[in-house]
């Protein structure tokens, strides 16, 4: 009789902790945690991602290291007109850029919170480069949204931080290069030697 009794126990236990888990479950599958959502989105764009193509497509040329500032929480990026030409606001600094390309390029990164990145050297490249960076950020916003259609705005906010944070560490460790590009001497490269330089060496 006892045993029966602890048998019946035993398994109305084990379908208990069954349902449970089934419930634990279906709530995760219903509700993805912030680290899967953020490994779905990056899965979901490939060679898009962002840290990607800045690997694969501006470090292998050459560039120089350019310096940005650090956006607090909030703060706005944007890129605007002057009468003093192009500019990238960051929060309340103002960086004046040759161009709007460049401005473009620099603007993502500064979206990503990077503090150093990499730019190309030959400024014909940058147009091209800004135009796909620009897009693979916006997928990237998109994809985040779409996924978290139906969550909270603060669930929303963690997962695009969240992202920005993996790209920016990323972005880090790929690194930005030297301050100034270095060139083949042996080629006509090495005509972009200071004057000086150039004239000890004649």
């Amino acid at each position: 009789m006892n045993r029966s009794v602890t048998a019946t126990a035993g398994a109305a236990a084990n379908e208990s902790a069954r349902e449970i888990f089934g419930e634990r479950l279906r709530r995760a599958r219903r509700n993805p945690s912030l680290a899967s959502l953020a490994a779905r989105v990056r899965e979901m764009l490939g060679d898009e991602w962002l840290p990607r193509l800045y690997r694969e497509r501006v470090r292998q040329l050459r560039t120089r290291a350019y310096q940005l500032p650090a956006p607090s929480d909030g703060s706005q990026v944007r890129v605007q007109h002057t009468l003093l030409g192009v500019e990238l606001q960051v929060g309340r600094r103002r960086l004046s850029c040759p161009d709007l390309a460049t401005a473009r390029y620099l603007s993502v990164f500064a979206r990503a919170g990077c503090a150093e990145v990499a730019v190309p050297y030959d400024i014909t490249k940058i147009s091209r480069l800004a135009d796909d960076l620009e897009s693979a950020w916006q997928r990237t916003m998109l994809l985040a949204e779409h996924l978290t259609e139906g969550r909270a705005k603060p669930f929303r906010t963690r997962l695009r931080r969240a992202l920005a944070s993996e790209m920016r560490a990323e972005i880090e460790e790929v690194g930005a290069g030297r301050a100034v590009p270095q060139f083949n001497q042996n080629t006509k490269q090495g005509l972009f030697r200071e004057p000086k330089e150039r004239a000890r060496r004649a």
